[in-house]
């Protein structure tokens, strides 16, 4: 089973090939704001260097958000196009906990704009906070080790390998059954901002 897995939702645009529990090709390159410029010819890379066609995809995982409204849509609108001319399943992962990629004590901090950003804190598989968009001033780090943007709140970052974190939280990936309906996880005020 060969699986495409797209992540365009923060600064950085990832394409891998999963091949049962291997990962056959990577491509993952920071260019933020010029994901839609290079996403073809990326994946035109990895399926080259795995020596398939875009026909032998069997299931599509993307990160659905939050993150940048114009980077998750790149993904997802790839992703849904495939799986309908395909006919294969579509699998989502929040892109905080994909960048978690099921490490211990670590929080997913990324820039939201306007002093907030948007924070998840995960414990391999459980959530200790749920993906939410918070002031700044409100985020205490404690004892977490922070991925993303950590310099807004004075952290050093962690570095995180997409593309190995798309095979590590596998097992959470949610299977989408009404592509149709499929829309980015995009934390609005009303839903999470005054908490």
């Amino acid at each position: 089973m060969i699986t495409l897995c797209i992540d365009t939702a923060y600064k950085y645009l990832t394409c891998v090939l999963i091949k049962d529990d291997e990962i056959i090709s990577r491509y993952s390159k920071e260019c933020f704001k010029r994901q839609s410029e290079e996403v073809f010819v990326a994946l035109e890379e990895i399926y080259n260097e795995a020596h398939i066609e875009r026909k032998d995809i069997d299931a599509i995982c993307i990160s659905e958000g939050p993150g940048s409204y114009t980077g998750v849509r790149i993904a997802m609108s790839i992703a849904k196009t495939i799986s309908e001319l395909l006919n294969i399943d579509l699998y989502t992962i929040s892109t905080l906990r994909l960048y978690a990629s099921n490490r211990e004590n670590t929080m997913v901090l990324m820039d939201a704009r306007a002093s907030r950003a948007y924070v998840g804190i995960y414990n391999k598989d459980d959530i200790i906070l749920d993906d939410c968009a918070l002031p700044l001033a409100e985020i205490e780090p404690k004892e977490y080790d922070v991925i993303g943007d950590g310099e807004l709140i004075g952290k050093i970052n962690v570095d995180v390998d997409i593309p190995k974190a798309f095979l590590k939280t596998r097992h959470l990936w949610k299977k989408v059954d009404k592509i149709a309906y499929l829309v980015p996880k995009y934390l609005k005020e009303s839903d999470s901002y005054y908490r």
